[in-house]
């Protein structure tokens, strides 16, 4: 690997943005695309796909061989709320690879006995957000049922592009919580990226198994992300 192509690649993991380095096995050459260039690549099919599913492997092109190493930023999932059900969703996260943190500034549910071993912020999420920016490898999740806290997490996760984005509640509450965010200048297009009720249609009745729906929701919406909506986050960024 040349110089150029490592400095790319730094910038692409200091921007948390995915990259694949294609390699040409007999040359001993190769080339970044990063997911913003996917498109204009020969091997934009494959690369894509390699992207999502965060696997290296080799491929064949017109009698070459290549071996595409993939490198994609840690996931990470923050939650909106120390409740059950994100006591077990945060052992399940972790066991999947995602980075968690769980966010309350109710300090009689965020307590380190609750949450062992968790990263843990007995905080408002605008004073989380504030050191840790949301981005497209964020998920979030809102659980509280308390629009003061819940809200202002979902409004920072929609204006970052997240890649997934859920909160709890009936149909009858997130109509009133389309109301307020819209009231909060979001537009339909973009509150419509909200998944609630959160979770997979599984008939989830307990709190770890409310988990599991929500852990399933978020694998599912990571690996089928469209790659153009997080380049036109990253845009809206810069």
């Amino acid at each position: 690997m040349d110089i150029s192509t490592l400095k790319a690649l730094n910038a692409a993991k200091r921007d948390r943005l995915g990259a694949v380095l294609v390699s040409d096995l007999a040359a001993g050459t190769s080339h970044l695309v990063t997911e913003d260039q996917v498109a204009a690549d020969p091997l934009g099919d494959e690369i894509r796909a390699r992207l999502l599913s965060g696997k290296s492997g080799i491929v064949d092109l017109g009698g070459k061989s290549l071996f595409l190493n993939v490198h994609l930023p840690p996931p990470r999932i923050l939650v909106v709320g120390a409740v059950h059900i994100s006591q077990a969703l945060a052992p399940m996260a972790a066991l999947c690879g995602f980075a968690v943190t769980i966010i309350d500034p109710r300090t009689a549910f965020a307590t380190p006995e609750r949450f062992a071993g968790i990263d843990l912020r007995a905080e408002w999420p605008d004073e989380v957000f504030a050191t840790m920016p949301l981005d497209r490898y964020s998920a979030m999740v809102a659980v509280t049922h308390d629009p003061k806290i819940d809200d202002p997490g979902l409004i920072a996760a929609l204006h970052a592009g997240c890649f997934y984005v859920g909160a709890l509640g009936s149909r009858k509450t997130h109509a009133k919580r389309v109301e307020r965010l819209t009231a909060a200048g979001i537009d339909p297009e973009t509150i419509s990226r909200i998944h609630a009720p959160i979770g997979l249609d599984i008939g989830a009745a307990t709190p770890a198994e409310i988990a599991v729906a929500i852990l399933a929701d978020i694998i599912q919406s990571l690996r089928r992300r469209s790659l153009g909506a997080l380049r036109g986050a990253r845009e809206d960024r810069s």
